[in-house]
């Protein structure tokens, strides 16, 4: 494939069709966080405090050792603009193109402090490494760290006595409770066959044969690539429950989610999993082509016992109403925190970044409508760069306090 070609294909202007493709999804996406919000009863998934109406201060999300409010640094004029200047930052991003955008807003944001930061896209990694790197020194930071999900990397030893998390911290409160995940099914199928929950698939020998699109004998769960989280929490999921006819299909994402939108429009029987925020729902909508699927219930919940990290049987269900099998909701996994992590060293020798990795908030709507850009064509690094100057400038006062926040501590 001729790289260059395809990039300036991208870069062109966009056509009626290209154009009116985005507000579809747009409209979609903005329709669905309203359901959400206004119906189900989380507003914390899509209008998460901190992004253009409130500033998040590290006195709000930070304590002492002593439980105590650690006081924002105050903000002053005469502070040195560019506390950066002359220092390198490696910057990794996270193998899923839903994260890009967090990514190259804190280039944008860290190059305003007059740091030198790399491009992103030469250092796209998963989780599995991406803690790992940073612990042996080759990153700097990310911003793409689901807690509870990625915290059995942050435990992962690293065979000399020391443990990942003795050289990172997660900080800030960049997505909280943002990351809604979970297996979604063709809405039509659940409602002619009366499906439930994955349970309830497992046990069913004619349920398990609707989903075995490979006729191995096992109904394909849609699941992530393996070096992503949630290929190993679906995965104990499955092993935890008993489910012996299920397994999880690893494959490019992506591909995926295509091959599984297709089969829905089509009315085709298809178990995908997804997450928000993303561009995904606008493809696959919960209560319109699809629903959540609830795994069948709290007991289902991991407890710890394969994976101690993985303890999420004392979460509570999100209230998804009609746009899920079960009520309440039992997903499988809890609403994730998403965070930046960066290596402790790094924190050490810049406070001003790491009070700007304390400061930054960000509502997921805000993150689900820059991945719609980018799911209609706006994909060239140009484009990214551009989709997080956009936010920056329609959010200007309150990037400049996070910034004036930095820069007092430099």
């Amino acid at each position: 494939m001729d790289t260059q070609n395809t990039i300036d294909h991208r870069r062109a202007p966009q056509t009626d069709r290209a154009r009116n493709l985005r507000l579809g999804f747009e409209a979609a996406l903005i329709a669905l966080c309203g359901y959400l919000i206004g119906v189900a009863g989380i507003p914390p998934l899509f209008d998460a405090p901190g992004g253009p109406d409130e500033v998040v201060t590290s006195s709000s999300v930070d304590s002492g050792d002593d439980g105590q409010a650690v006081a924002a640094p105050s903000t002053d004029a005469s502070a040195n603009p560019t506390p950066g200047a002359g220092v390198s930052v490696t910057v990794g991003r996270a193998t899923w193109s839903t994260g890009y955008f967090q990514a190259a807003l804190f280039k944008s944001l860290l190059e305003e402090l007059g740091y030198t930061v790399s491009d992103p896209a030469a250092n796209e990694i998963g989780p599995t490494d991406a803690f790992r790197a940073m612990a042996e020194g080759t990153m700097d930071f990310w911003t793409n760290s689901w807690l509870p999900n990625h915290q059995a990397f942050i435990d992962e030893d690293l065979g000399d006595g020391t443990k990942v998390g003795d050289y990172v911290t997660s900080l800030g409160n960049l997505l909280p409770a943002a990351g809604l995940e979970g297996v979604v099914i063709t809405k039509s199928v659940a409602e002619e066959f009366g499906i439930s929950s994955l349970d309830q698939i497992n046990r069913d020998p004619a349920l398990v044969d609707l989903f075995d699109a490979d006729g191995n004998g096992l109904a394909d769960v849609h699941g992530c690539p393996d070096d992503w989280g949630c290929y190993k929490i679906l995965n104990e999921l499955i092993e935890f429950n008993g489910w012996s006819n299920l397994e999880q299909i690893s494959d490019d994402y992506d591909g995926m989610v295509d091959e599984s939108v297709g089969l829905v429009d089509g009315g085709t029987a298809v178990l995908q999993y997804t997450w928000s925020p993303s561009g995904y729902l606008t493809r696959l909508r919960p209560g319109d082509n699809v629903v959540w699927l609830s795994i069948g219930g709290q007991d289902m919940m991991l407890d710890g016992s394969i994976t101690p990290e993985y303890d999420f049987n004392d979460g509570q269900p999100p209230a998804l109403g009609p746009a899920c099998t079960g009520d309440p909701c039992w997903l499988g996994w809890p609403a994730a925190d998403i965070k930046v992590t960066a290596r402790n060293d790094f924190l050490d020798a810049n406070p001003p970044a790491r009070v700007l990795f304390e400061q930054v908030q960000l509502k997921v709507l805000d993150v689900a409508l820059a991945n719609v850009k980018y799911d209609t064509g706006e994909t060239a690094p140009e484009d990214l760069a551009r989709h997080a100057q956009e936010w920056i400038t329609e959010n200007r006062p309150t990037v400049d306090q996070w910034l004036a926040q930095a820069r007092a501590a430099g």
